[in-house]
This record gives structure tokens, C-alpha cells and sequence, in this order.
């Protein structure tokens, strides 16, 4: 029964990863914030001269929380972009410490914003102090929260696909021992394999319903799950060709039998409408390829 939960649980979450992640930060920030607030509530309680108000502490924390959440997308896009990698490590040096100077400048940005307007809200002023003394001192704390980030980020996205299976082209043996190497390259699999901790599956090409690119990988949906295959869009669009798949947006492909209904709008995009309910969408740059190809 506990395998069973775990299991429901993770297919949950595999179908919405981002918003599922996004929750689970928010629970953190806003946990880790009430205990600091009440922690330097009580530091300064102990002094009798204390003029601090009850409110200030937690506007303090839930402020920096709050900038730290709406600036996460942005962080796992740079991670996405430029991965911990043994190899261009002078590139990745500089990207990063790029990135926490970047991150750290908006962070301070909206959360003193966001304090300005509450003290201003409650008739009083906030005073963030010698701006580059302070700015260096929030530095030290965002640049630290940074490498948090990005270790983190990295580990997770390991341990996650681990669990989720990354999909790989099955080498397929050919009838034929005249057919050349590059014939066999160019023919379609039938099916992926799909390698999850210590088991192998296969799922069958006919079934993924659609592509998406995401980094260095492919997403293969089928049947609600998703399979990551380390690929571009367009080799991989090359490879199923001739299985009827097709681009249809700069980053999504979508396999001609899973389509329900496809409608367009004055703009000259459109909407894919799939048999499995997920809608795509469908940029006129592709329209009349895609519309071409279905007519063969």
C-alpha cells in the first residue's frame, strides 16, 4: 500500500513539476521566514530599550522571502542555460557569478521596494542604510543563497529524472545486412527504451502524442508521462519524420494521429486540440508546413 501512495504521489507531481516545485518553495520560504522573524523578535525583546515594533521583523523576512519567489524562475532559467558542467568551467565561472551579482541587485531591489511601501503604509520610513556598505552586506548572504540554489537545483534535477526514466533510441536489428549505416540511421524506431533506476521499458513511438524541447533534452509525451530523451527538436523531428510528426511551435512537435481538432484566429496562430486533452500551440511560422504535411 505505502509503494502504491509513493507512486500516485509521484505521478501526480510528474504531472505538473513546476507548479508542484513551485509549492513546495513557497511552504519553505514562508516557514523559514516566520522562524527568523520570531528569532530576531525575541533577540531584541530582551533589551528593555527596545523600540522595535512586533510587524517590522516579519515585513524584514517575508519581504526578502517574497523577492526570493518571484525571482526563482528566473534563477532556474540561468541554471537551465548554463549547467554545472566539468568541461568550459571558466564560462560557467563567469555566468554565475554574473547571475548572483544580477540576482542579488533585484533582490534588494524589490524586497527594499516592498518595505518602503509597507512602512509607508504604516505612516513610518524605512531606512536600508549606506546603500554600497549594505548592498555588500546582502551580497554576501544572496551569493551564498545562490550556490544553494544551483547545487540544489542540479542535484534535484539528477535525482528526478533518475526516478522519471530518461528515454534513449533503441537500436533496431535490420532484416536486410546490405542496407547501408546511414539507412539504418535515418529509419524511425519503433520504440524508445526507457532505462528507470534498475528496470528498462519500452514505449512505442506510435504513442508518443507530442514533443517538447526543454535545454539539452527532449520531453516524449505519451499517455500522461513524460520521457526526457537527450536530443534537439529538430534532429529528433528528422529522425520520426516519417512517422507523421510535425512542428508546430519553435519548441513543440506533435504526432498527426493524437490531434483531435486544430482552430485558428486572426492573428495567424492557432490551437492544437489533442484526443488526450492537452491543447498546443500553433505558431503561423509552421502553419502552412504543418498544414502541408497533413495533407499527404
Amino acid at each position: 500500500m505505502t509503494s502504491g501512495k509513493a507512486k500516485s504521489m509521484f505521478e501526480r507531481f510528474d504531472q505538473r513539476p513546476k507548479l508542484y516545485s513551485y509549492l513546495l518553495l513557497v511552504l519553505y520560504f514562508f516557514i523559514n521566514a516566520a522562524i527568523n522573524a520570531s528569532s530576531v523578535w525575541m533577540e531584541h525583546s530582551r533589551d528593555p530599550a527596545n523600540s522595535l515594533s512586533v510587524w517590522e521583523p516579519i515585513v524584514w523576512e517575508y519581504s526578502s522571502a517574497i523577492s526570493t519567489l518571484l525571482l526563482c524562475p528566473l534563477l532556474f532559467y540561468w541554471f537551465r542555460r548554463y549547467p554545472l558542467q566539468i568541461t568550459n568551467v571558466k564560462r560557467q565561472l563567469l555566468a554565475h557569478l554574473l547571475g548572483s551579482l544580477l540576482f542579488s541587485l533585484l533582490h534588494v531591489g524589490l524586497m527594499v521596494a516592498l518595505r518602503e511601501l509597507i512602512y509607508h503604509w504604516h505612516g513610518s520610513n524605512y531606512n536600508f542604510g549606506p546603500l554600497l556598505r549594505e548592498f555588500f552586506y546582502e551580497y554576501r548572504k544572496d551569493v551564498w543563497g545562490y550556490i544553494w540554489f544551483l547545487l540544489s537545483y542540479q542535484l534535484l534535477m539528477f535525482g528526478y529524472s533518475r526516478l522519471k526514466g530518461e528515454a534513449h533510441q533503441l537500436d533496431m536489428v535490420e532484416d536486410s545486412v546490405e542496407q547501408t549505416t546511414e539507412q539504418k540511421s535515418q529509419k524511425a524506431p519503433e520504440h524508445f527504451l526507457v532505462k528507470k533506476l534498475d528496470k528498462e521499458f519500452l514505449i512505442r513511438t506510435d504513442e508518443i502524442e507530442w514533443l517538447e524541447a526543454s535545454g539539452n533534452y527532449v520531453n516524449l509525451h505519451s499517455k500522461g508521462r513524460i520521457y526526457p530523451l537527450r536530443a534537439t527538436l529538430g534532429n529528433t523531428l528528422e529522425l520520426l519524420s516519417s512517422k507523421g510528426f510535425s512542428r508546430v511551435h519553435r519548441s513543440l512537435a506533435v504526432n498527426h494521429s493524437a490531434i483531435e481538432s486544430i482552430s485558428y484566429d486572426s492573428s495567424g496562430d492557432g490551437d492544437i486540440y489533442l484526443k488526450c486533452g492537452k491543447q498546443l500551440s500553433l505558431s503561423r511560422r509552421y502553419k502552412e508546413a504543418f498544414r502541408s504535411e497533413l495533407n499527404h
